[in-house]
Order: structure tokens, then sequence, then C-alpha cells
């Protein structure tokens, strides 16, 4: 009886999250359609409505539950598989292989520092720095970011991941410099060690490995035009998307205009 009423609860779940995610299937997810749906599939993994052992539905109906193309829901799969949670066999459909998302990679200073707060803290520091970059940037920085730049594409591509992530390094720290705050650029260098394993636990999404280059050139391109609120929003944008191929997601809460502060305040 207590499994049969269990079962019960679960199809009643399950239904209810199906209308959901038909309704909104975007609510409360972070950036893309792609994060949408590794968010719904894995909620609804640690949730029990897709049990371990199970076979997850045809990509066509799921593509069509999330709202998403099949490549999109592809990609969320593969993510959910590097997490170690699903298994894609070929010809025979998606299996789940666990409830909890496990790391191939260990994250080897959680006696520090977890890897969310490692990313979070970086999304708050170097977001400002970049804003303040821009405003004092000058060409031969520029001419330095842009040759990081290109090397960072060469050793990625050819899989030097210990030369990338020094790349990935230095190019960040370059910003932090130019911002010209000193306590800031203290305390990232103070934690060097575990920024590079920060910066290094994405490549192990090697698909997706020439992302960071991607990612840095926009940087780049803000910096370039001297945009300080670009300059800050393509940072954080490219810490965000690094710490979800390294498996992480954090809330980035949008940060309202002064004249949008001005009117909540007023309002109180």
């Amino acid at each position: 009886m207590r499994r049969t009423m269990q079962v019960r609860r679960a199809g009643l779940q399950y239904r209810s999250d199906h209308a959901s995610a038909l309704r909104h299937p975007m609510k409360n997810v972070p950036h893309t359609v792609t994060d949408a749906a590794v968010a719904t599939i894995r909620a609804r993994i640690e949730g029990g409505l897709y049990p371990v052992g199970s076979l997850l539905p045809a990509q066509r109906q799921l593509s069509e539950e999330l709202a998403i193309s099949r490549a999109s829901l592809r990609e969320a799969l593969s993510t959910l598989e590097a997490l170690g949670m699903l298994s894609i066999r070929a010809g025979k459909g998606v299996y789940v292989t666990s409830a909890q998302a496990t790391s191939v990679h260990p994250w080897r200073f959680a006696d520090q520092s977890s890897l969310p707060d490692t990313y979070q803290m970086r999304y708050a520091l170097e977001g400002f720095a970049a804003r303040m970059a821009a405003l004092a940037i000058g060409d031969a920085d520029v001419a330095w970011l842009e040759h990081n730049t290109d090397t960072l594409h060469e050793a990625l591509a050819c899989d030097e991941l210990d030369e990338a992530a020094q790349l990935d390094f230095e190019f960040h720290m370059r910003i932090v410099s130019l911002a010209g705050n000193a306590a800031i650029e203290s305390i990232l260098r103070s934690s060097a060690d575990i920024m590079k394993e920060s910066q290094r636990m994405p490549f192990y999404r090697r698909e997706l490995v020439l992302s960071t280059h991607r990612e840095h050139g926009l940087i780049v391109v803000a910096l370039k035009a001297r945009d300080s609120a670009a300059a800050g929003a393509a940072i954080e944008a490219h810490i965000a998307s690094a710490a979800q191929r390294a498996g992480v997601y954090f809330p980035t809460p949008p940060v309202p205009s002064l004249a949008q502060a001005t009117d909540i305040a007023a309002a109180k």
C-alpha cells in the first residue's frame, strides 16, 4: 500500500511538473534554453521523477515538453552525462545513472573554498574590476590581451590544458591589475592556485573547450571599446558560463540601474 501511494504521488507530481514545464519552460533558469533543460531534467532526476535506472522520454517528446530544439536538448543531455547523472547509449536511449551529480575531476581545494563559492567570488570581484579596467586600459594593454587570447586558442586546440589555465589566469589578472584596486588584486593573487584550478575545470568539457577563447574575445572587444558596462557584463557572463561547464550553477540576480534603485527607494 505504501509503495502504491508513493507511486501515485510521484505520478501526480510528474503531471504537475510536466504541465508547468509546458507553460513555463524557462522559469527560474539562469541563462539559456540549454541551461533550462539541464536544470529541469536535473530537478526531475533528483526529485525521483526519473528514477535511477529508468529510461528518459524520447528526445522528440522531451524537446517538445521543454520547448527547445533537438540540438539544444542533446547539449543538455551531454552536460548531464558529464555530471555523471545520465548515460547516453546510441540506439538505445538515455538512462539515468545517478540521482546526484558527480565529478570525474574532483575539486582539490574543497577544504579551503567550495567550487561554487570560488566562482561567485570571482563573479563579484572581477565584474567590478573589468568595469574599472575599461576606464584605464591603453592600446598596449589591448594588444597584450589580444595576443594572450590568440595564444590561448592555440593551447586549447592542442589540448595543452596546463598552459591554457596559466594563460587564462594571466588574462584575468591583467584586467584586475588595470582596475587599480590593490585589495582585489591581493585577494585574487593570494588565491592563485584556486583560481587556476577553477579556470581549468571547464576545460574538461572537451566539446566546449574553445568556449573560453570565444568569451575572452568578447571581453577584449568590450575593453577595446572602453565600454565599462559591456566589459563587466562580458566577464560576468564568462565566469557564469565557465562555472556551468564545470557543473556549477549559481543565481546571478540582475543589478538595477541607478534610476531603478532611486525609484525603489522612493517607493519605500
